[in-house]
């Protein structure tokens, strides 16, 4: 790109208003956590019989989970592929083909044969399809999230930043709102027979909106400028690996108890609560959106504070406190109190919202512009498959055991290592 298109594109990024910037980021997120979480919810309830009913009993939720960390298997992938583009082309066409991809293949999903029609081939098109979630959101956090802060006021980058995380809750807040929806209109029969499907179809609507709005946008002013100065690395992960190998390995073990805190207070809780305490799943649902709310404010006050101090500090005070929310999950959720579990999970998603509002801000800080979405991306895609992908499974087995305690030390286990990974490195 000449220095002459690099001053274009800059020009171009200031004059879209901070709303629309700010829009486009939060309406992606919010539509590929949307696209992701309710997946994660029909993991929890309806993929095991309708697509591994082959197997017999609890190896039907293991095989459903197991599809559920096939996308965090996908995301470092996605990672690579969209952070080389993105790092070497622009966030906007970047973050475009991400959305398309997610949306894709989550519509696909609503139209998906199940085993009783097809036999083996439902589980497998499942697992693709998955695979290709994982793909879209592996590029998708790490665009928004520059978006937002390559556009910010320097006072104001962790709140830029933190608007990209927003999206979490909002999509969270769609998806399981659906379902609860579903749940109290429709039998269920009617729900395992069909329903489940509408919330995959209705994608279709919100990858829309996600599109009109992100192909408005300009290239972010801090890359044009990066881009005036130098040409981008021919292979932007190799330049990573080889420069910046600490930075990277110091920002996938921060982001491990941000994934797992989120899916062990969601997809897990969700899981144990209604199959193994027996707890109506709308009623769980509903103790879940509320709780959901705690995480939102969580992410708000985080912003705030980390530009008074910084994302690391507030981050570092985030995974202090995830430790004892470990040790209360084990008493607090077999107390059969549906209070008690609500104010668990409210304070478990509250300190998830504490330590994912800076994390955008944190990860960005890491790497330079030109390696940056692709250092972000994997951070954040490496981090989940510890955190999102491979804890839930591993409470799920520990909780079938009678070890619910260990799933608590678990989950403090990884507030301690995301600790130790903060200490090291500041923000650039």
């Amino acid at each position: 790109m000449s220095v002459s298109h690099a001053a274009g594109a800059q020009s171009g990024a200031s004059s879209m208003s901070p709303g629309h910037i700010l829009l486009a980021s939060l309406v992606g997120t919010s539509v590929e956590f949307y696209d992701f979480y309710i997946y994660a919810t029909a993991a929890s309830l309806v993929f095991g019989p309708l697509f591994f009913s082959a197997v017999a009993g609890p190896a039907q939720i293991l095989l459903s989970y197991a599809t559920l960390g096939i996308a965090f298997v996908a995301r470092p992938v996605g990672a690579i592929a969209f952070g080389h583009f993105g790092d070497r082309i622009g966030r906007k066409s970047t973050l475009v083909a991400s959305l398309l991809m997610m949306g894709i293949s989550t519509i696909a999903i609503g139209v998906l044969p199940t085993f009783a029609t097809v036999g083996w081939f439902a589980p497998v098109l499942l697992t693709l399809l998955r695979f290709g979630q994982g793909l879209g959101l592996g590029g998708e956090w790490g665009g928004a999230v520059l978006l937002a802060i390559e556009n910010a006021p320097p006072h104001l980058r962790s709140r830029y930043a933190m608007v990209p995380q927003l999206g979490a809750p909002v999509g969270f807040i769609a998806a399981n709102g659906m379902f609860l929806v579903l749940g109290l209109a429709l039998s269920p029969a009617e729900f395992q027979a069909w329903g489940w499907r509408l919330p995959f179809l209705a994608s279709t609507i919100l990858v829309g909106v996600g599109l009109w709005v992100r192909l408005k946008l300009a290239e972010t002013p801090i890359f044009s400028a990066a881009l005036a100065k130098a040409p981008p690395p021919r292979v932007p992960v190799g330049t990573l690996l080889q420069r910046y190998p600490l930075e990277t390995l110091a920002g996938v073990f921060s982001v491990v108890s941000t994934f797992a805190l989120f899916y062990l207070m969601t997809v897990f809780a969700l899981g144990y609560g209604t199959s193994s305490l027996h707890i109506d799943r709308r009623e769980f649902l509903g103790v879940q959106l509320f709780a959901i709310l705690f995480m939102a404010g969580g992410i708000l006050l985080s912003g705030v504070f980390a530009d008074r101090t910084s994302p690391r500090w507030v981050m570092i005070i985030a995974c202090v406190l995830t430790v004892p929310v470990g040790l209360l999950m084990e008493p607090m959720l077999t107390s059969g109190s549906l209070l008690q579990i609500g104010i668990l999970l409210s304070l478990g998603l509250g300190v998830m919202g504490l330590v994912y509002g800076p994390l955008g801000a944190q990860l960005s800080g890491l790497f330079p512009p030109l390696v940056r979405y692709t250092g972000a991306s994997i951070a954040f895609s490496v981090g989940g498959i510890l955190g999102g992908g491979v804890a839930p499974i591993l409470a799920k087995d520990l909780a079938d055991n009678g070890q619910l305690s260990m799933v608590g030390f678990l989950l403090a286990g990884s507030g301690v290592l995301s600790l130790v990974a903060l200490l090291p490195f500041r923000n650039r």
